[in-house]
């Protein structure tokens, strides 16, 4: 493919960022593509902002697809399960059009930051539940009304269907920038408390707000929300068959905190896991590309987009915990198998 500037596709539903076919961009994998979902609290956010276009450009010139999706901000008539159907459509869409955007299917992966951390997370186990079917409907805007739930079961799962483990067409992988995946968070430990009072512009995320920003999502309480909506809620055997993980989080971010919790659940799992806290950083780094982080996330997300193919499937076999490397606000690496 030679074409190297973004472009719109699915009825509008992605912009695409082909992968630099300059002889000296570093590719990160013959035929490596991410799925890619911006944040901003399920009803902020755009294709233009930094952490959606700077991301997809910077990744594009390193030699992967990005294929990033514009999916719909909640608010009056549209809540969810809406913004996922839309995640599931695109990731469809992007396997059907593997070919022509000179991807390999089995090197595509998922990912997303905040917001859109959840609703890939969400949608990988919506995949999971429908032995990898995904939403209803044809790949593109899906058209049944945005408010009705009624076809999920508690678990996101279209109800009926059966729950596979080795659901086909799952990503080679999922990418989590600083996850919300908790609509009712613990308290932070006393590292990340002292972080946070340290530095009270990042101190923005109080439980209040978290769990109003869910209450918009699902326009409701979020008592008995389906798993997909509030996928920290998971247990190991939600989980298993989740694809390897890569979860990058902020160092004085109380959303660290529903991130760790979950990254624990994968690994109890078995899902080959990579959690890293980026030093010095509050949420959302990726939205201030000036700053030295949002670099070097991209750098480690290419490090480890290049070592997907040759990770080993997760076993399913439980792994020993690893608390002391999911609550330290320092760089972690390692957590992997």
């Amino acid at each position: 493919m030679t074409q190297r500037t973004s472009y719109g596709a699915a009825d509008g539903l992605v912009r695409v960022y082909p992968a630099s076919t300059a002889t000296d961009a570093p590719a990160a994998v013959p035929g490596a593509g991410l799925v890619w979902a911006h944040g901003g609290g399920f009803a902020a956010g755009d294709l233009d902002m930094p952490e959606a276009d700077w991301v997809a450009r910077s990744l594009a010139a390193r030699g992967v697809t990005v294929v990033s999706v514009d999916y719909r901000l909640v608010g009056d008539g549209c809540r969810f399960p809406a913004p996922s159907d839309d995640v599931i459509a695109a990731w469809r869409w992007t396997l059907a059009h593997a070919d022509e955007l000179g991807i390999d299917p089995g090197r595509i992966a998922i990912g997303g930051a905040s917001a859109g951390a959840n609703l890939v997370t969400g949608a990988v186990l919506r995949l999971l539940g429908s032995g990898g079917r995904g939403a209803p409907g044809e790949a593109g805007r899906v058209s049944r009304p945005a408010s009705d739930a009624g076809d999920l079961d508690t678990r996101g799962t279209p109800r009926g269907a059966p729950r596979s483990p080795e659901a086909p067409g799952m990503p080679a992988g999922v990418f989590l920038a600083y996850p919300t995946l908790l609509a009712v968070q613990p308290a932070p430990d006393a590292a990340l408390r002292a972080l946070l009072d340290a530095n009270p512009a990042a101190d923005r995320f109080s439980p209040d707000v978290v769990r109003g920003m869910y209450e918009n999502f699902l326009g409701g309480p979020v008592d008995d929300a389906p798993l997909p909506a509030v996928p920290g809620r998971a247990t190991p055997d939600d989980v298993r068959g989740f694809p390897p993980t890569l979860m990058i989080n902020g160092e004085a971010d109380e959303l660290r905190v529903s991130g760790e919790a979950f990254a624990a659940t994968l690994a109890d799992a078995g899902v080959p896991l990579e959690l890293v806290v980026e030093p010095g950083t509050e949420h959302g780094h990726l939205n201030r590309p000036d700053e030295p982080a949002a670099s070097a996330t991209i750098d480690r997300v290419v490090r480890w987009a290049a070592g997907l193919d040759t990770r080993p499937p997760s076993s399913g076999t439980p792994r020993p915990p690893a608390s002391d490397h999911l609550t330290t606000p320092r760089t972690t690496e390692g957590i992997t198998s």
